[in-house]
């Protein structure tokens, strides 16, 4: 099982990434993907999350409007476009998968997480 994690980076405020992770060794339709993120000093948190079908989408309340998930079945690959980066989404990226219960569920709980990546540095300076 591997999440390749990509896209990270240095941008400045307001600026614009879009992260990828490629999934390989595992069923990707049957699982819900998310991203999740780790500050230095902080826990890592949920930002946001696609069901195993990409018809249902969450997002935490300070990404909102920012971020867009959206995930490629052709290609097993999740992706998350930011948009207006703010210097407090400086952060350690993560990829996640979990088994999903069906193809609108997914889980903001990273107990749920069955796999994940290894991680994209994304820095944005004021």
């Amino acid at each position: 099982v591997q999440l390749q994690a990509s896209g990270g980076g240095l941008v400045q405020a307001g600026g614009s990434l879009r992260l990828s992770c490629a999934a390989s060794g595992f069923t990707f339709d049957y699982h819900y993907m998310g991203w999740f993120r780790q500050a230095p000093g902080k826990e890592r948190e949920g930002v946001s999350f696609v069901s195993a079908s990409g018809e249902s989408t969450h997002y935490v309340d300070p990404v909102k409007g920012r971020f867009t998930i959206s995930r490629e079945k052709r290609k097993n690959t999740v992706y998350l476009q930011m948009n207006s980066l703010k210097p407090e989404d400086t952060a350690v990226y993560y990829c996640a998968a979990g088994r999903a219960l069906n193809r609108y569920a997914y889980s903001l709980n990273r107990e749920d997480v069955d796999y994940w990546g290894q991680g994209t540095q994304v820095t944005v300076s004021s």
